[in-house]
């Protein structure tokens, strides 16, 4: 199963930036920031996967900073991407069941199907 993450949102100075404030670090005293297309993507780590997570969602970058999770989204985005988002982050460390953090019933997106291995 995994515990779950409480998770209290703020708004930033710009309407595009969402703050994620948790209840436990996910980084050192590291400042993990993410562009689409960074190599730690594919990464196992908190701040990699969630940030994994947040860009299929819809999030442009992602900034984790020991609590924090600093995200931006087009404006237009966050009245659908704010509960996802909180989602996300709460069942990060859930690893099984429709609500774990990766599950795509969970986040109301389609699933992707997993292609079929080459003979």
């Amino acid at each position: 199963m995994g515990q779950t993450i409480t998770v209290s949102l703020r708004t930033g100075a710009s309407p595009s930036v969402r703050f994620f404030d948790t209840n436990r670090s996910l980084t050192g005293m590291a400042i993990e920031r993410y562009e689409p297309g960074d190599p730690r993507l594919t990464g196992n780590r908190p701040p990699d996967v969630v940030a994994r997570r947040l860009f299929v969602l819809g999030a442009t970058s992602v900034t984790v900073y020991s609590n924090v999770v600093t995200v931006e989204a087009p404006s237009e985005l966050w009245v659908e991407l704010e509960p996802k988002a909180v989602h996300t982050i709460e069942y990060l460390f859930h690893y099984y069941g429709d609500d774990a953090g990766w599950s795509p019933e969970a986040l109301g997106i389609p699933a992707t199907p997993t292609p079929e291995p080459a003979g």
